[in-house]
């Protein structure tokens, strides 16, 4: 897969990343991930940062119902994860946030 790939094969994650900055510079700053093993796709995750990932997921369109929700680490931290196409990009935005103390609780009984 990434056999051979130079640094110009990751043009397209780039180049959308770059416009992102430009349209959404105003948002929270995401951690962002380019890998040569999936050459056409950008990674933005926000770490402890819910609202964050509502902002993102809102500027660029994505429907709620094309969210999903899982719970890890025991039950302490949530993932909402969802992708889509932005600039000839595959986006994957991911959102990780604490699972408030109350449900833990509740999940324990």
């Amino acid at each position: 897969m990434s056999e051979g790939l130079a640094f110009d094969d990751l043009v397209v994650p780039l180049r959308t990343l770059r416009l992102l900055a430009a349209d959404f510079g105003h948002l929270p700053a995401p951690t962002v991930s380019v890998s040569p093993i999936y050459p056409k796709r950008l990674e933005l995750s926000l770490h402890s940062d819910l609202p964050g990932f509502e902002a993102w997921r809102e500027a660029l369109g994505i429907a709620p119902e094309d969210v999903s929700h899982r719970v890890q680490r025991d039950g302490r931290t949530q993932v909402l994860r969802t992708a889509t196409t932005y600039a000839g990009a595959e986006l994957e935005l991911v959102g990780y946030g604490d699972v408030p103390a109350s449900v833990q609780v509740e999940a324990a009984v």
